[in-house]
């Protein structure tokens, strides 16, 4: 049996929960979310817990019942509490400044790139004397925080030598020493 299917998810006081066939949504503070599960697991909705439940131990339905317990939970947990990551620029030079959801990255090419973050993410820039820049980002939606985090690295990503790009707060990046430490 899977360990992380069979885990009851707990629903906080603030969420609703609503179940339509093989159509899960959740509406809490922080906003609210949907997702089609597969029409062979089973969702079942009762005493503030949310359980799933699979036909059988055939090997898809094993990975599909861990799969739509994680996604269903992720969904509970970011409309109940939200989800936040936190990205800096680290380099000479390296800048970042929003206005609403458009993004203003300036890192080192010639020209600044322009990114349109989508309206359930917000976002927040800091700029402080002597500090990298910050990039705060804040949703209900894991999977869409992720996406959007990995499209900013994917600009810039941190390298080996001088440790320049962009990456998490509190992220080590191994460095390497170069031509000069072979002699």
């Amino acid at each position: 049996m899977s360990r992380i299917g069979k885990l009851p998810i707990h629903v906080p006081s603030t969420v609703k929960v609503t179940i339509e066939k093989n159509l899960v949504k959740v509406k809490g503070p922080k906003g609210e979310l949907s997702q089609v599960v597969h029409p062979h697991i089973n969702v079942v909705f009762e005493n503030d817990t949310i359980e799933l439940k699979r036909p059988d131990d055939e090997r898809q339905h094993r990975a599909l019942h861990g799969l739509y317990r994680a996604l269903v939970n992720n969904m509970v947990i970011g409309v109940a509490e939200g989800f936040r990551k936190e990205l800096e620029l680290v380099g000479v030079g390296y800048r970042v400044t929003n206005a609403g959801q458009l993004l203003d990255l300036s890192l080192g090419y010639t020209h600044n790139i322009y990114l349109l973050l989508p309206p359930e993410v917000k976002v927040e820039t800091k700029t402080e004397r002597n500090k990298n820049p910050l990039i705060i980002l804040e949703s209900p939606d894991k999977q869409l925080i992720g996406q959007v985090c990995a499209k900013l690295r994917s600009f810039r990503k941190p390298e080996p030598y001088k440790g320049k790009g962009v990456r998490f707060v509190g992220e080590i990046v191994r460095r390497k020493s170069g031509k000069s430490a072979g002699k």
